[in-house]
């Protein structure tokens, strides 16, 4: 079994104007380091749309049709919030994006994959329930996480996410269920404001793990070894999913966080260990935040190098 690259060219569509962080170079960016030779055995495919009955497993109908309300026939649409723009292009690109990972979800559960990386865009860690912010619309890892629970019955899915911002929409729709986890290293303050460790959600599966500016190395893989492992490690998913956010790079200019590639490898290769164990190597990776383009793209490469070995 291999790992399987999904992404779809409507990802680049979804334009959010001049000078936005969350732009279509951050994914050209990406594919674009994905294409040397280390990456020749990398299996690639195009994510399908997702459909709106796959997506309302996470996130309600009214939800959904504001999302498609909001896109604009011609140019852009600045409402969503201080920080979210939509074009003509998001809502497909947003349906590829879930789409992908659902795609990526079938991959690993059927057997087909290893594991597999979704290069896609709008992120969605930031998206509530009911609530479109930060850069996303829908919730992609949690449209994931559910349809791996539906279409195949894997039950208990575990969420780890090392994007340097707190992913307060995948905590807001795990928070009540308790097969779903979910786990994160964050800098903290910083947007969105969650993620205190004492958000626990109401069966103790929220795992919060906070990193003060100028943390590094030692701290991130401090609490990845303390706190997040063996969370996931007590858990035993059936389903390991990463929200891949390469904010915390240290030349990010998000926040303040300074770890290096080979943090995201160690990380990569400590979750894949788990997997290992615990779900048949299972493991979906999903694209979240980055936005120097020369750090995302070699910690992605790096990343998803990690995955191929593991």
């Amino acid at each position: 079994m291999q790992t399987t690259l999904f992404t779809h060219p409507a990802c680049l569509e979804h334009d959010t104007g001049l000078g936005h962080p969350e732009c279509s170079d951050r994914l050209k960016a990406v594919l674009s380091a994905l294409e040397s030779e280390d990456f020749y055995l990398l299996e690639r495919q195009e994510g399908p749309p997702a459909t709106v009955e796959q997506i309302a497993r996470a996130h309600p109908m009214d939800h959904i049709e504001a999302v498609r309300a909001m896109t604009p026939e011609a140019g852009h649409h600045h409402g969503v919030d201080d920080d979210t723009v939509v074009s003509a292009g998001s809502w497909n690109a947003a349906l590829h994006a879930a789409g992908a990972v659902i795609a990526a979800v079938d991959a690993v559960a059927t057997g087909h994959s290893r594991n597999a990386f979704c290069a896609v865009r709008p992120p969605g860690h930031h998206a509530e329930r009911a609530k479109a912010m930060g850069f996303c619309l829908f919730n992609n890892v949690a449209v994931g996480a559910y349809h791996a629970r539906a279409a195949h019955g894997l039950q208990r899915v575990a969420v780890m996410d090392f994007d340097v911002h707190h992913g307060n929409g995948t905590q807001d729709i795990f928070q009540f269920d308790p097969d779903m986890l979910y786990c994160s290293t964050h800098q903290s303050p910083l947007y969105p404001g969650t993620g205190d460790p004492a958000e626990k959600g109401d069966y103790g599966n929220c795992v919060n793990a906070t990193l003060p500016a100028m943390a590094g190395s030692p701290e991130f893989r401090h609490a990845m070894s303390h706190v997040i492992l063996p969370a996931i490690d007590h858990f035993k998913p059936d389903l390991i999913m990463i929200s891949a956010g390469f904010d915390a790079h240290s030349r990010d200019p998000m926040a303040g966080l300074h770890l290096i590639d080979d943090d995201f490898v160690w990380a990569t290769r400590k979750l894949g260990d788990l997997a290992r164990t615990h779900c048949g190597a299972r493991i979906v990776s999903v694209l979240e935040g980055g936005y120097n383009l020369r750090s995302l793209a070699s910690a992605c490469a790096a990343h998803v190098r990690e995955l191929m070995a593991s």
